[in-house]
């Protein structure tokens, strides 16, 4: 007589069960529980306090400490909606479907499931859906391959994508080096870093110039547009509209580039590249200034009618 296959398990799967060692059978066991319940998170914090953007990060309790983006959070720091299904509908049109690829979609379509609790609250285990931190990287290296095709609708998510990638691969690369150097930085120093190059990769995304202001010139000057480049005339404008008037503002920024044009190498360089480093905001503010004149100007009489009264008398100076 056949023995029921439903009345237990077999000698077979008995003996092959006691043949494993305590340590198998306790990573088979805990296998069989992450696939039912999940891993659980013994860290979690958030992007806001720091960097000002409700993201949510967990560490999990796995043999890799993977750290995790929550679902929501992983469509924020890309700038798109916090909606929990905008990620997965911005993936799904058709220049990012032929971008992630098969791999990448699969971990998408499968976010990692685990169990929080939060101790302090008192309340039960809730569950949470993210991607393991990596995945943000796969996914900023795909929308920038995508870049052109997305056009743009999604400009600002590919900045935010050449952000995230510069800024991690310089901090990646700093903490290999802390790692095998011995050195331990404190939290604060990690946040800190990965904030500035944040900054400064933002800055590469900047154009100092806005447009606008461009379009603006071309029209009060009647100045045709070339098929490359600028009129020579901007050189002009920019010379007295621009440098000379930060030059003599009240923050001397013109004092402040001399006094590092001290080598001989450094006097050849020009006042901008002075200015990018002792006054960019002053710069930013005067453009945006400048833009305003421009636009409320009829025409090129008026416009710098405006700027001598609020700038006032423009000279010659040496860029």
């Amino acid at each position: 007589m056949t023995a029921n296959s439903n009345s237990g398990p077999s000698k077979g799967g008995i003996a092959r069960r006691d043949a494993l060692s305590v340590d198998v059978r306790q990573a088979i066991a805990k296998k069989a529980a992450i696939a039912r319940w999940g891993v659980k998170a013994t860290h979690r914090g958030n992007f806001q306090e720091q960097l000002g953007i409700d993201v949510e990060c967990y560490v999990l309790d796995d043999e890799q400490k993977t750290a995790v983006i929550s679902q929501t959070g992983m469509a924020r720091v890309l700038g798109l909606s916090s909606r929990g299904n905008a990620l997965p509908r911005f993936l799904a049109n058709k220049v990012m479907s032929d971008a992630v690829g098969a791999e990448l979609k699969e971990k998408v379509d499968n976010p990692l499931k685990f169990q929080w609790l939060d101790h302090g609250a008192g309340t039960p285990p809730v569950t949470v859906h993210g991607f393991e931190s990596s995945l943000l990287i796969d996914l900023c290296n795909a929308i920038i391959g995508a870049e052109k095709q997305l056009g743009e609708r999604y400009a600002n998510v590919a900045r935010q994508a050449h952000i995230i990638v510069g800024a991690s691969a310089r901090l990646g690369i700093r903490d290999l080096v802390y790692a095998l150097a011995g050195y331990n930085p404190t939290t604060e120093e990690v946040i800190a870093a990965f904030k500035l190059y944040v900054a400064e990769e933002a800055r590469k995304y900047e154009p100092e110039f806005p447009n606008e202001l461009y379009a603006q010139w071309h029209r009060l000057y009647d100045l045709a547009v070339p098929d490359r480049g600028r009129p020579w005339y901007f050189k002009y404008l920019t010379v007295h509209h621009v440098w000379w008037p930060l030059a003599n503002s009240s923050g001397h920024i013109l004092e402040l580039t001399r006094g590092q044009r001290t080598s001989r190498d450094e006097r050849r360089k020009k006042l901008h590249q002075f200015l990018s480093d002792v006054g960019v905001k002053a710069l930013r503010q005067h453009l945006g200034q400048l833009l305003g004149i421009a636009q409320v100007s009829e025409d090129r009489a008026e416009y710098e009618k405006h700027v001598r009264r609020i700038f006032g008398q423009q000279s010659e100076m040496d860029v």
